[in-house]
């Protein structure tokens, strides 16, 4: 039976994805988890895995091609089947660049792919004085990639921003270096993070004399990434009516228990255990007494899945992405907290893969580490519920007989699904959950 491969959801806020390249082609043989199709969102681009073993074939979705999210852009058929009739030609979101009906005028006539197009378009590049090496002499993308990591220049996004990974902008914050005086080796000449490690600044003749300050505000279009999620938040927080729930959490165990498993990993010459990696632990454990608390709405039903996969969200520069931890209930704590390392560090590069940030069932969105104390999070459709954790810091807690003692407090905010979730089942996972906190043994029971 004929296997349908959509264009997948990768990350919370995405409407569309962008076909950046077929690594298959109709008629070849895929094995299922082999990456076939390379996408790309507004924050990062993914590689997609086949969703099942045999032939592909039915592709309908061309390079550059902006395809909305669910639509079927190819099948997986067995040895000697025929695509089924419903197979077809998908009408793209947006038309790239160069085809007809396209919003956006080629840059110059030069024969070139669509995304050869859209870089060159993005990036400030004249095809014109690019050479072709695709069939008749046509610029393909490798070609753009090429001619700017021959350029000694940083290459400028559209907006005039300096094109650099996350980082590379991360070690120039650190280190003080303007990205705009660093050659990119990465693809596109983009800046990497070892372009800005290995940079040493030329010292100035003299020291210029500070350019008068306009008092004008800085204009930043609402576009791209930015509109999206701007939309895509309000969507969620007009169609969902959040319920919400705060605890006062004391940390004081859960700072022994981590403690404790650091001191076996230092010991075993293992990794040390994250808070978050605790934390996923104990919110997966305490996810299994509340059923509804994991589950989902659709237009007909509720699902209560039978698995807990966890998103974790990651800042990015750019955005948000919420890569998910499977299966969070059966793994140990150093497991969860090499995955978790693992993934946010992929997700910062734009490495992650299509089935390492969709089948999330519940979310935590930690900001801690940024010092922010209490929150209140929107939630990550479908899921049902969303877990906003804040940072651990002393307070003043009065205790039974009556002595004044200092803890470390949490916050925690939970925000539910109000058509999904009733008050009191919300009410009770919170209350379970802060339990756990406090006494992390008793997740073993």
């Amino acid at each position: 039976m004929a296997v349908e491969m959509i264009m997948p959801k990768v990350d919370m806020d995405q409407e569309t994805g962008t076909v950046v390249e077929w690594q298959k082609h109709n008629g070849d043989e895929v094995k299922e988890g082999e990456i076939i199709l390379v996408m790309e969102t507004d924050k990062v681009a993914i590689d997609v895995e086949a969703p099942a073993s045999g032939i592909l074939d039915g592709i309908s979705a061309e390079v550059g091609d902006v395809v909305p999210i669910g639509t079927v852009i190819a099948y997986i058929l067995e040895p000697g089947e025929s695509l089924p009739e419903s197979a077809k030609k998908v009408e793209p979101a947006e038309k790239p660049a160069g085809q007809p009906g396209a919003t956006v005028e080629p840059v110059t006539p030069v024969s070139a792919t669509p995304v050869a197009q859209n870089m060159a378009a993005a990036l400030g590049v004249d095809l014109s004085s690019v050479t072709g090496t695709g069939r008749d002499g046509k610029v393909t993308k490798a070609d753009v990639e090429a001619a700017m990591a021959a350029s000694p220049q940083p290459v400028l996004s559209g907006d005039g921003k300096v094109i650099a990974s996350p980082a590379a902008r991360r070690i120039a914050r650190e280190k003080g270096v303007d990205l705009g005086e660093v050659p990119g080796t990465g693809p596109g000449g983009r800046v990497q993070g070892f372009d800005v490690e290995a940079f040493t600044p030329s010292a100035p003749a003299s020291v210029p004399a500070p350019a008068p300050q306009s008092l004008e505000p800085e204009v930043i279009p609402l576009v791209g990434m930015r509109k999206t999620i701007a939309e895509r938040m309000t969507a969620s927080y007009q169609n969902i009516p959040h319920i919400k729930f705060t605890e006062r959490v004391d940390m004081t165990r859960f700072n022994d228990a981590r403690q404790a498993l650091n001191a076996h990993a230092e010991k075993h010459g293992q990794p040390k255990v994250s808070a978050t990696a605790l934390l996923v632990k104990l919110v997966a454990a305490t996810l299994q007494n509340h059923p509804w608390m994991n589950s989902s709405l659709t237009e007909e039903a509720i699902l209560l899945y039978k698995e807990i996969n966890i998103g974790v969200a990651v800042a990015l520069d750019a955005g948000l992405i919420v890569p998910v931890v499977r299966n969070a209930d059966l793994k140990g704590v150093s497991q969860l907290a090499a995955e978790i390392n693992d993934l946010a560090g992929r997700a910062r590069e734009g490495k992650l893969v299509s089935s390492e940030v969709k089948g999330g069932t519940f979310t935590i969105s930690n900001l801690g580490p940024f010092g922010v104390e209490q929150f209140d999070a929107i939630i990550n459709a479908p899921e049902a519920a969303i877990l906003a954790v804040g940072n651990t810091h002393p307070e003043a807690v009065p205790l039974a007989d009556g002595q004044i003692v200092s803890r470390p407090m949490m916050h925690i905010t939970l925000s539910a699904d109000h058509r999904i979730v009733d008050g009191a089942v919300a009410a009770r996972f919170i209350t379970d959950l802060k339990s756990t906190l406090e006494n992390p043994i008793l997740s073993t029971y």
